[in-house]
């Protein structure tokens, strides 16, 4: 049974205006539920954010599903699943592509 949150739909995704107009730290996560390598990192995925929930003021988490045609994965360049985008007040300040490790994950949320 799969126990981590889905990925949003291009209809549930918010637009590029609305991620931008976030406010503080928010980590998007693009991605599918049908990809081995998105499937493999959620653990990885999931232990760094509990990790990093003590260390930092409250932040978001989204999980976008991300396919051709899609605006907001085209929006950040995005070619390999999963890619994780960290963005401070609407503006990227970090990037991971198909972690590997916890370590990979914890380091790229380290703002």
């Amino acid at each position: 049974m799969n126990t981590f949150k889905p990925y949003l739909s291009a209809i549930e995704a918010p637009s590029l205006a609305e991620v931008q107009a976030l406010p503080g730290i928010v980590l998007l996560e693009f991605g599918t539920e049908w990809c081995g390598h998105c499937r493999a990192a959620q653990p990885l995925i999931a232990q760094a954010l509990v990790t990093q929930m003590h260390m930092h003021a409250p932040w978001q988490h989204l999980k976008i599903e991300d396919g051709p045609g899609r605006a907001l994965g085209r929006s950040y360049r995005v070619k390999l699943w999963p890619t994780l985008v960290l963005l401070r007040d609407g503006q990227e300040v970090g990037r991971l592509v198909r972690p590997a490790t916890v370590q990979d994950v914890v380091t790229a949320l380290t703002v």
